[in-house]
């Protein structure tokens, strides 16, 4: 089972960047759904349409140096003239405002508060993750973008930015896009149960996102397709549904349109498992149980237990969850999701054979395994 997880994840790696409706995009599900016909089932690429954003000029020019970067999908545009002004610290009253932030923390604390009260006419941010680099953040309100232009940043630039904004040196903004209509599509497949009136078990994990993001994506596809293999030969007695999901960096678009499409299914499933971000990353590991209830977390907490695994902290019951599993959270449904830990996530260096570990790698894929064969009633 290694060697076959290290196989996925590699071809994974090597297609490139996963932006949602791009070619490389396209490729990886052609090639994901080939891998599902590889373990005997017929998969299904559910298209839904999108209007992809496409940077054409991203920078913030201050003292005549660029620094180029990549703007918020869910936040506002310039045009090919951009912004020009003096850039002091958010909330100033600078033309632009700079600041810093973690990877997805563009909706909540200051700097969401900020892109709310259009205060700035652009905000500059460096994006801080756990190692030095490049970590943009997801556009939640992709379909509802809001606020000023933001720029984003790697973080090495924090220095000389940093020391401008204290100066109010002038500055010019520029987040140029140009839309391009398009398609993108979910990968499905499903396995039928021996009795046609229970309710199906949904087995999810996104298949989007920044960069190569090999050990934030890699690992949740490689158990996607060895739980497909377990379930297989297990013969469940309830039908059990495989999604693998585009437009997860753009609020979870691709999970939305399958839940659209499938109308009741969230509160109607017997339970839906999430193979979050960073399964099995080796840069900073660790563990997220997350739960709807006390029996859904105790099934995964014995199954990770009896193969060793450890759980480093539980969500906390009633808290939304983070992932996809926040849209099951939302309708009211059952679920059981596992987010790892990892100093790469959204950084552009998250690639290459050191930021997985294949053996944690397959102890998950044997335990969700065993969890959706049980759930399913073998």
């Amino acid at each position: 089972m290694q060697q076959r997880i290290g196989t996925v994840i590699r071809a994974y790696e090597q297609q490139g960047f996963h932006r949602t409706g791009t070619a490389v995009d396209r490729r990886s599900g052609e090639w994901l759904a080939n891998e599902v016909r590889e373990i005997g089932l017929e998969p299904t690429l559910e298209e839904f349409s999108l209007s992809r954003v496409d940077p054409v000029s991203a920078s913030v020019v201050v003292d005549d140096r660029r620094i180029d970067g990549l703007p918020l999908f869910d936040g506002g545009f310039t045009d090919t003239a951009g912004i020009a002004g003096p850039i002091g610290t958010l909330n100033s009253d600078a033309a632009i405002g700079f600041t810093e932030s973690p990877p997805n923390a563009s909706e909540t604390g200051v700097l969401g508060d900020a892109r709310r009260q259009n205060r700035h006419e652009a905000i500059v941010v460096v994006t801080r993750g756990a190692r030095p680099g490049f970590c943009p953040s997801n556009a939640d309100s992709f379909l509802r973008p809001f606020g000023p232009p933001v720029l984003q940043i790697a973080s090495d630039e924090a220095p000389f930015l940093a020391d401008c904004a204290r100066q109010g040196g002038k500055a010019l903004l520029t987040t140029h896009v140009e839309r391009t209509q398009t398609d993108a599509f979910n990968v499905t497949a499903t396995i039928s149960g021996t009795n046609k009136g229970a309710a199906p078990v949904v087995v999810m994990t996104p298949r989007s996102g920044w960069w190569w993001c090999t050990s934030e994506r890699g690992g949740g596809l490689a158990c996607w397709l060895e739980i497909m293999r377990a379930t297989r030969d297990a013969k469940p007695g309830r039908d059990v549904l495989f999604l693998a999901s585009s437009g997860h960096e753009l609020g979870h678009l691709g999970l939305d349109t399958f839940i659209e499409r499938r109308p009741g299914l969230v509160p109607t499933a017997e339970t839906w498992i999430h193979l979050g971000a960073n399964i099995g990353a080796a840069q900073g590991p660790g563990n997220n149980l997350q739960a709807s209830d006390d029996e859904m977390e105790l099934k995964m907490a014995e199954a990770m237990t009896r193969v060793g695994l450890q759980i480093d902290r539980r969500r906390p019951r009633g808290l939304p969850p983070r992932g996809e599993a926040e849209n099951v959270h939302r309708g009211g449904g059952r679920y059981i999701s596992i987010i790892g830990n990892n100093d790469l996530f959204h950084n552009a260096s998250d690639r290459g054979a050191d930021v997985i570990d294949l053996h944690v790698i397959e102890r998950f894929a044997s335990v969700f395994a065993m969890v959706a064969i049980s759930l399913a009633g073998a």
